[in-house]
């Protein structure tokens, strides 16, 4: 079949000739015209379609390079274009997943934005958070609730077991936002923020070390095996306790392994070399309610001694 350009343009020539011809004969019904002689059976039938039936859009088998996604998302956007606020809102009658939500808006637009407009109006323009904080995607661990942020007060990232990959990784979503955090909002402070119970540290301590365990690779797999060294320095301090206080131990060791991981970064190095940026961690006990902090020291000229040191250690409870 032919491509739809080509059938497009000879769509145009056939209307050219048949209206060249118009003056002298009149032409003929759709249904008493008979179709260009054409050799090939396939390009006959497309052109006598294209010229006497109505319009149909290309089929997907005619752009057999092209996914979904990109043929469709346009139309979509359209719609949201042509959206106009006053429309009624249309639901089947059913259960409504976004009520809450829309009241939980509402209130925060009355309570939030509408007390404090000035401030808003300021966000509206620039910001300039205090905190770049990375944290885990568990529904149980906002840290906006738990630290009781508020807008412009952190940049914020979440991912699986809040990991921070090492610089050599390449490109993730994590490591788009620390760049932008730190070299374009210029942050003083980094937070990784851990918890208990993790699920996605209980898979990395679950994953086995069998280099032929690969027909149980998945997303999830992939991702949290950035923490490996953790695990690894988990087994050797804590091997002989039960699979929980292991996993317990993996939690904090991971957030240190992702602050180290973040001084692989050069312009995250430099600007702590500088003193312009800290690198801190916080772990969040949601089965008791507490949370405890702690900085680290890097101190890259010494000699004879560990370069990273823990400081300013507390809890809050």
């Amino acid at each position: 079949m032919l491509p739809w350009s080509l059938r497009s343009a000879a769509r145009r020539l056939a209307a050219a000739t048949r209206a060249a011809g118009s003056a002298a004969v009149a032409a003929p019904a759709p249904w008493q015209e008979r179709p260009p002689a054409v050799e090939d059976r396939e390009e006959r039938a497309a052109v006598w379609e294209d010229d006497h039936w109505p319009r149909r859009r290309p089929r997907r088998s005619d752009f057999s390079c092209t996914t979904k996604a990109s043929t469709d998302h346009s139309g979509l956007t359209r719609q949201l274009l042509d959206f106009q606020h006053d429309t009624v809102d249309e639901t089947d009658g059913g259960y409504d997943p976004f009520s809450q939500l829309k009241e939980r808006f509402t209130d925060f637009k009355q309570r939030n934005y509408v007390v404090n407009f000035t401030n808003y109006q300021k966000l509206a323009e620039q910001q300039t958070p205090e905190f770049m904080v990375v944290a885990c995607a568990d529904s149980r661990v906002c840290p906006t609730s738990i630290l009781g942020l508020q807008p412009g007060d952190a940049f914020t990232v979440r991912n699986v077991a809040n990991l921070v990959p090492p610089y050599e990784h390449g490109a993730s979503e994590t490591t788009a936002a620390l760049e932008f955090a730190v070299n374009s909002l210029q942050v003083p402070n980094v937070l990784v923020v851990g918890h208990s119970r993790c699920g996605g540290i209980q898979a990395l301590m679950s994953m086995k070390s069998k280099k032929d365990d690969r027909s149980s690779r998945t997303f999830i797999r992939d991702w949290v095996s950035l923490g490996k060294s953790a695990r690894l320095s988990t087994e050797a301090a804590a091997g002989n306790l039960s699979f929980e206080s292991q996993c317990r131990h993996c939690e904090k060791e991971s957030i240190n392994s992702s602050l180290l991981n973040l001084l692989t970064y050069p312009w995250i190095e430099e600007r702590v070399k500088e003193g312009n940026l800290n690198l801190h961690g916080g772990y969040y006990n949601f089965i008791d309610c507490t949370f405890e902090k702690w900085t680290l020291v890097y101190r890259p000229g010494l000699e004879g001694g560990s370069k990273y040191a823990i400081k300013n250690r507390s809890t809050w409870s």
